[in-house]
């Protein structure tokens, strides 16, 4: 048998777009960790992957933790990985950073700032949404 016409008919898997929605403050519990354990998976199995930060999750982000006086690691750090991972399609809720006092200049990595209406679009378009 032809080892070319045998592979031909494999059929490839088809790549999902999976939304991962971070909402919580980055120490206290686990949600946020969890959340970033799953982008970073997701990815490595060559998902479509989109990650979005809002309400207290946006604290997440922000430059300038110090985690260690509360005995926990510093979750931000973790954050350079991302495009490592090649995860590109990174969102930041805006009313979200507006309310908590915080910009984009703010953040320890790029974030895409986005409306509320952006969110629920990218929502529709997911094959899986994650809400952390």
């Amino acid at each position: 048998m032809n080892e070319n016409v045998a592979n031909d008919n494999i059929e490839q898997p088809t790549r999902k777009v999976l939304t991962f929605i971070s909402r919580k403050s980055p120490y206290g519990q686990n949600y946020a960790k969890a959340c970033l354990d799953m982008v970073l998976s997701a990815s490595v199995f060559d998902q479509q992957v989109n990650y979005v930060f809002m309400d207290d999750g946006v604290w997440q982000l922000r430059r300038g933790q110090e985690p260690a006086a509360i005995d926990s690691k510093n979750l931000s750090a973790a954050f350079s990985a991302l495009s490592l991972y090649e995860v590109e399609n990174v969102y930041v809720d805006a009313q979200s950073l507006q309310d908590r006092g915080l910009a984009a200049e703010d953040l320890v990595i790029d974030a895409t700032p986005c409306t509320a209406g952006h969110i629920a679009s990218l929502m529709r378009q997911s094959d899986v949404v994650f809400n952390l």
